[in-house]
């Protein structure tokens, strides 16, 4: 089976990914905009105004240990004791309002057939297989759900990355990745496997411009959607 992506009537050389490494939100989840809007209100309630351009800007990619880091260096105080719990509450609550899939993710899934593939996530395991079950779309991954939550090194360090590789049992030389972020985009990279960077999630207001940018990290393709990444006999 190869893959390539396609742009404006054109197709780039076919690659043959020996397995498909997915990032979660983003690119399985829509799950930004409401992500992002609560962050923006959790931290504005805590005493840190924050908008929600500038969350998104700001921590979009990252794992919670290194989003925490980033807003304490930021306005240079420690976060409330209880404030990820209370960030979780919100949180829960917005999505509770609905939200689904990327638009094309579930049919791309079931396209795949028996190629491995695994989610390599900053978001926390169990909101993942949550929010998978809410889809419809868990049986697609069993056990190869891998979040990077609660570590050190979180993206753009290639070390989620490269433990989904080692747990599906693939050379990281022949997996695809699904990146929307620039932060992913680079550790996938550093990984050292091909990266598709993703441009189908409600976040992305502008595609084109979001491209480029995953272009300037060095992606080697951009979708603008699931019907841009062909599977190919």
């Amino acid at each position: 089976m190869g893959l390539c992506a396609r742009r404006r009537g054109y197709a780039l050389n076919p690659i043959r990914p020996a397995a498909i490494i997915f990032d979660f939100d983003g690119v399985i989840a829509d799950s930004e905009v409401r992500a992002n809007q609560s962050l923006s209100e959790s931290l504005t309630a805590a005493g840190m105004p924050t908008t929600y351009d500038e969350a998104l800007r700001d921590y979009y990619g990252h794992n919670w240990q290194e989003t925490q880091r980033r807003i304490e260096a930021r306005f240079g105080r420690a976060l409330p004791a209880d404030f990820r719990e209370t960030h979780r509450a919100r949180a829960r609550a917005r999505f509770m309002e609905g939200f689904d899939a990327v638009p094309g993710a579930p049919a791309f899934l079931d396209k795949l057939g028996s190629m491995p593939r695994a989610i390599a996530s900053s978001s926390r395991a169990e909101y993942i297989d949550w929010a998978l079950g809410l889809f419809g779309l868990r049986h697609h991954f069993g056990d190869h759900i891998y979040s990077a939550d609660g570590w050190a090194r979180g993206k753009p360090h290639p070390d989620i990355y490269l433990a989904a590789a080692k747990g599906i049992g693939i050379d990281p030389a022949d997996c695809l990745a699904i990146e929307d972020s620039p932060t992913g985009a680079r550790a996938a990279l550093a990984a050292g496997m091909t990266v598709v960077g993703f441009c189908g999630a409600g976040h992305i207001v502008d595609r084109a411009a979001h491209g480029e940018i995953l272009r300037g990290v060095g992606v080697h393709h951009v979708a603008h959607s699931y019907d841009e990444i062909l599977l190919k006999a």
